[in-house]
């Protein structure tokens, strides 16, 4: 096996994705010697390719996708597994003037059925013509496009065998420009009425450059070292494209392998001497169970300086956690970078000031309850239950204008909590195909809508919780999250083991219940468990909750690995978590 890409190249200066188009971006990245290193569950170097080499194969593949008559604009489903195939098609597409759409693998989705079903939804929604899989997945792949009007269902190998380099050496490429549309992403959260997010060029590049320039504020001797799956928006844009565009080594291992061996992605970081990775809270909390003293020894994570922390609520608890736990291997606490981003912002809003670590806001009960509606930075004295620790992600990329407003669309001042609207070159075009859910948060002007509370306190923002997860008993909010993180104390449960939801109660009024994954088979120990959590809860809400004790793995998770607390909900009203 030959050596990895290198992290140093001094033939080729900076750019900070100052390109029209993913493709200008990739011809000047083609003109160093950096690339992308694929690495096995155990940590071997599996492949290694340049961005020369990458533009060479994207460009043939281009060619091959006119060559069999697809016609422009047209949606390949592209099944994203970390791997030389994946990154090759989907720049390929770019090249054919075709829109690649990442698909996930069959993670988190409660079997075969599931995510046979979900595939099936997301190519229907896009009306893709074409799907692109490792030959290991085509049975999943023919069942998942049973019933639609595809032009090719199929692996790599079985699409190039169709033409030889000499039928397709004339092929001509189509123009693309600023404003094409570049891709589909579909967001974490979009399984039963799938939105795929509409990302332009234009959108993507100022993206990379907000990353790159402002967010990460990149480096030299910079190297991305990542385990994030690549149909997801933060691995396929800030761990896949952002170094492209600004000419980045990175060094991948599979999700699947990270899950079931976490100390494979420190052990690279150590090993290549990494400097920037991300992960949702999750990732770290599992290395963090997952470290032993043998993996530990020699382990060396001094050379990372940007650890991003996003995708989902942040938790202060695992941050200390982790930097307890790797701090004598060298990790600085200061690496934290909390930041804030969505699919339908291409990807990152925000980011936290390098160097600093994460910081907190202590936030009332009577705040986010909704009894009190603006307030003045609390500390605590005495009683931490009464408040919770909100993460500042930082300040805006320089892509955005932010308002915080009200239920009336009024904006709102300073730490006063609403919905977070956002406006920028950045900010998708609309959902593909889908004018309805498009105008639901897109306005005329430009302003999105996402569905997200937070607020700012000193230009920083401050994330509270989804809106539409929000929980209301007898007037008052409560947010799941909170819920959740009190349950998760007990120490026979861990993070991700409960979704705190709604549910109608004898009077049709909604009342709280509590989706606990149980591990404990005697009856005496879960009656036990069930009391324990009620008094927890009630505590924090002054009602009793509904609790219910589901088996291991059972509650469903998005395609990112999130909680998905609706459909947890749905699963539950129809019996399903039983």
């Amino acid at each position: 096996m030959h050596e990895p890409t290198p992290t140093l190249d001094p033939t080729l200066p900076r750019r900070f994705a100052d390109f029209s188009t993913l493709l200008e971006a990739l011809d000047y990245a083609a003109g160093g010697i950096r690339g992308l290193n694929f690495y096995s569950p155990r940590g071997e170097l599996e492949s290694s390719i340049t961005y020369g080499q990458v533009r060479e194969r994207a460009v043939e593949i281009g060619r091959r996708l006119v060559h069999f008559g697809i016609e422009r604009y047209s949606r390949v489903a592209l099944i994203a597994e970390t791997n030389e195939d994946f990154v090759c098609y989907f720049l390929g597409c770019q090249y054919a003037g075709l829109l690649p759409v990442p698909l996930p693998l069959p993670t988190s989705f409660g079997g075969r059925d599931g995510y046979t079903e979900q595939l099936h939804l997301q190519m229907k929604s896009c009306e893709a013509s074409v799907a692109i899989s490792a030959a290991y997945m085509l049975p999943l792949l023919d069942e998942s496009t049973s019933g639609l009007n595809m032009r090719f269902v199929g692996s790599p190998d079985t699409f190039e065998a169709q033409a030889s380099l000499s039928d397709i050496k004339k092929v001509a490429l189509p123009k693309v420009k600023s404003d094409d549309l570049a891709y589909l992403q579909y967001s974490s959260g979009s399984t039963r009425f799938p939105h795929g997010v509409a990302v332009t060029h234009k959108s993507l590049m100022s993206n990379c450059r907000g990353i790159g320039k402002h967010g990460v504020q990149l480096r030299e001797n910079d190297r991305v070292v990542s385990w994030l799956p690549f149909y997801h928006d933060m691995g396929l844009v800030g761990m896949l494209l952002s170094p492209i565009t600004c000419q980045v080594t990175s060094d991948y291992l599979a999700t699947e392998a990270f899950a079931r061996r976490p100390m494979q992605w420190l052990k690279l970081i150590s090993k290549n001497r990494g400097t920037m990775c991300s992960s949702p809270t999750f990732g770290y909390e599992i290395c963090s169970r997952r470290a032993n003293p043998t993996d530990l020894k020699g382990l060396d994570l001094s050379s990372w300086r940007i650890a991003g922390i996003g995708a989902d609520m942040i938790r202060p608890a695992v941050l200390d956690l982790f930097e307890q736990s790797f701090k004598d291997c060298g990790f600085n606490k200061k690496a934290f970078i909390p930041t804030y981003g969505l699919a339908e912002c291409t990807l990152a809003v925000s980011f936290a000031p390098i160097d600093s670590g994460y910081q907190v806001d202590y936030v009332s009960d009577a705040v986010l309850s909704g009894d009190v509606k603006s307030f003045e930075k609390f500390k605590v004295n005495g009683d931490a239950g009464n408040y919770r620790e909100v993460v500042n992600c930082g300040k805006l990329l320089p892509d955005f204008e932010m308002e915080i407003r009200d239920e009336n669309d009024i904006a709102l001042g300073e730490r006063e909590i609403g919905r977070i609207c956002l406006k920028g070159d950045s900010v998708m075009v609309g959902y593909y195909m889908d004018e309805e859910a498009t105008n639901q948060c897109l306005s005329k002007d430009g302003w999105l809508d996402t569905g997200d509370i937070g607020y700012i306190a000193e230009e920083s923002l401050y994330i509270i919780g989804r809106i539409k997860d929000l929980i209301i008993i007898n007037g008052k909010n409560h947010w799941p999250q909170d819920i959740e993180w009190v349950v998760e104390k007990l120490p026979e449960l861990r993070s991700g083991d409960s979704a705190a939801i709604s549910i109608p109660g004898a009077n049709k009024e909604e009342t709280p219940a509590i989706l606990v994954q149980c591990r404990k088979r005697d009856e005496v120990d879960r009656i036990d468990l069930e009391n324990r959590i009620k008094s927890e809860v009630q505590a924090i809400i002054g009602t009793t909750p509904t609790v219910v004790l589901v088996p291991p793995r059972s509650l469903p998770r998005t395609s990112s690995g999130k909680l998905s607390r609706v459909k947890a909900r749905r699963q539950y009203l129809e019996g399903q978590l039983f």
